[in-house]
């Protein structure tokens, strides 16, 4: 197996998979983090996605690959940079010899619906924004060239993860507009299970919603913050249009999923982040 871009999420997965017996390899531009993985019993592989002649180093053998590599938070450059052409580059590095599964995580903003509905995999998936575009060029390209399965992940959240509840936690929080606007979660761990388990029983050409099984509105998620940690709800704010998640509001669907058999272990964002309250000690 190799793990493009084995950081917050591969890391788990990397973990998960050589435990079953799995030969694991995570492929990162630099060696920061060989530590880590060689002690979560992962091999360290070194490449650049956005340079085929350094791909080019790395013999192609792999039965599984699962692409999860990031952007850093980039702009819309970097994007491109990764994503698009890293898949481009991934796809004609391993033609000679094409991987049995493919898996690529892509993120449920490519969905632009923002009238609180449900979004299934089956609705429109056609983003206003430039970013989130590229992610919807890429799933194309990949779809067109290969069997992949691709997973859309929502907010992902746990260990020192989770915009929303780090700000509450500093005293830094705002109810943005009326707080109204759906918001969408997934535990880390889930996301690592959820990859295991569609590599596992995941059709190839497929799509899935990896999310929880609770879309919260931000009031609603303040709320039960300000509740469970005896804190005061944070002060409103006008919305602010230059966040990426303030621009939908939509409750995606995590059917299809389940349906294919994958069970959460923090099926809401309550059971996920009563776990990490108390690994910090707030309970």
């Amino acid at each position: 197996v190799l793990i493009i871009g084995c950081g917050y999420a591969g890391l788990p997965l990397g973990e998960r998979l050589a435990r079953a017996g799995h030969q694991v390899h995570g492929l990162r531009r630099s060696a920061s983090a060989d530590g880590e993985m060689i002690a979560r019993g992962i091999a360290p592989v070194h490449a650049d996605l956005t340079d085929p002649q350094s791909l080019a180093k790395i013999e192609p053998a792999f039965d599984w690959v699962v692409n999860a590599a990031s952007s850093s938070r980039g702009g819309l450059e970097d994007y491109r940079a990764v994503y698009l052409n890293g898949t481009r580059n991934i796809l004609a590095w391993l033609r000679p010899r094409p991987p049995a599964r493919y898996l690529y995580t892509s993120s449920t903003s490519v969905y632009a619906q923002n009238d609180g509905s449900v979004v299934t995999e089956k609705s429109p998936a056609e983003p206003h924004s430039e970013t989130s575009q590229v992610l919807r060029e890429t799933e194309r390209l990949l779809l067109d060239s290969f069997p992949a399965i691709i997973l859309r992940a929502s907010g992902i959240y746990g260990p020192d993860r989770g915009h929303l509840f780090k700000q509450y936690l500093k005293g830094e929080a705002v109810l943005r507009d009326d707080g109204s606007a759906f918001i969408n979660m997934v535990h880390v761990e889930d996301v690592a299970r959820a990859i295991e388990h569609t590599l596992n029983q995941g059709a190839p050409g497929e799509i899935y919603n990896l999310t929880d099984d609770q879309p919260v509105t931000q009031r609603e998620f303040f709320a039960w913050l300000s509740e469970t940690l005896a804190r005061p709800m944070p002060p409103s704010a006008p919305a602010d249009p230059q966040r990426k998640r303030g621009l939908t509001s939509k409750r995606l669907s995590n059917a299809k999923l389940k349906t294919a058999g994958f069970q959460f272990q923090y099926p809401t964002y309550r059971e996920g982040y009563t776990a990490e309250m108390h690994r910090l000690g707030l309970r």
